[in-house]
């Protein structure tokens, strides 16, 4: 298992990336305003419209590091990355697979299935935890409903079938998913989902949260050599990573909303940490923004004991064991994709 390093993000607009010998330095209209050895580093990700050196960028092209880039509320822009680790054969199966609706529906039935789990775990957690403070019958409605989902996810042989079978648990889900919001209820509420530009709180840090696990995810299939392009359930479409849209949905639920839901129940985000633009979007301000990120990358420093490998391992490397388990299953060393399930 590879070993978790540091990401750094970049929330300043006005910031630019350089390399000074072998560190990453930031720089701010000449002045330098930190230095980060690139040693440390797995990951730059920088937000608004800030430029990086060309040797940054080789540098970071030679050691596989992923250079992201996200507009100023979070959009995935663009990732700039090194030659593609791993063999042609292991890539040639997952083109041939992507090309078999059978097939790649087989891969992502259990993606779905696991995605679907997770959530139901989510809402079970909220009932033993707090059920004295939230409406636990229509929450147990609703975890039958994606019980009975997940069922039909495991089995379907059809991948439009699964799609609409996703769609209606993600819609039973986010309707009982407000009463997982325990303080601050005033100012944080699920009311749907709205994004591009967020409408409100909760989506904006959905929002965030979500291009964060996806710009992971990509970097973790290509460090096992796979395409992060070339999905199984998000078909092709230029400029989408469509790969790393697959093999994050049994995540969402799992690091992403947990994490989100963390954040306001316990009021480590505010209110009045948001901004709203004159189109209405929702964004978080510039420096509670900068405290997202530590929260985050302190997150992925926790450890869970991984379901099917049965190792304790960091957070932050969940989406590369799941990478590495989706290419042995490609190779042909096991049965079946095994999702990552949550207690």
């Amino acid at each position: 298992m590879k070993r978790l390093l540091n990401v750094v993000y970049v929330s300043q607009p006005d910031v630019y990336l350089a390399l000074n010998g072998k560190n990453l330095v930031l720089l701010k209209e000449g002045e330098e305003l930190g230095k980060v050895p690139m040693l440390n580093i797995e990951g730059i990700c920088t937000f608004g419209h800030q430029g990086a050196s060309p040797a940054l960028m080789a540098t970071c092209m030679e050691q596989n590091i992923s250079l992201t880039f996200f507009s100023s509320s979070g959009r995935f822009r663009g990732r700039l990355t090194g030659a593609v680790n791993g063999n042609v054969t292991l890539r040639k199966k997952q083109y041939e697979v992507s090309m078999n609706e059978s097939e790649s529906t087989a891969i992502a039935r259990h993606m779905i299935g696991g995605k679907i789990y997770n959530s139901e775990q989510n809402l079970k957690r909220t009932i033993r935890d707090h059920a004295l403070r939230v409406n636990t019958e229509r929450l147990e409605q609703v975890i039958e409903r994606l019980k009975q989902a997940r069922k039909i996810a495991f089995t379907t042989t059809d991948l439009e079938e699964l799609r609409g079978i996703e769609g209606n648990a993600a819609s039973a889900y986010f309707s009982v998913f407000d009463e997982c919001i325990l303080q601050q209820k005033e100012d944080f509420y699920y009311k749907g989902r709205n994004r591009r530009p967020p409408l409100d709180r909760v989506n904006a840090l959905l929002s965030l949260a979500y291009s964060l696990l996806a710009s992971e995810v990509a970097a973790a299939l290509e460090g096992v050599g796979l395409d992060s392009y070339v999905g199984f359930l998000h078909r092709d479409r230029p400029g989408r990573t469509s790969l790393a849209l697959d093999l994050m949905e049994e995540l969402r639920p799992a690091i992403a909303e947990r994490f989100v839901l963390k954040l306001i129940n316990r009021k480590q985000i505010q209110a009045n940490d948001f901004i709203v633009k004159e189109n209405g979007a929702v964004l978080l301000k510039d420096d509670v923004r900068r405290n997202f990120f530590k929260l985050w990358q302190d997150a992925k420093q926790e450890f869970v004991t991984h379901p099917y490998l049965k190792e304790k391992i960091q957070w932050g490397l969940v989406p590369h064991a799941q990478a590495l388990l989706l290419a042995r299953f490609l190779r042909g060393d096991l049965d079946a994709y095994p999702p990552f399930l949550i207690r």
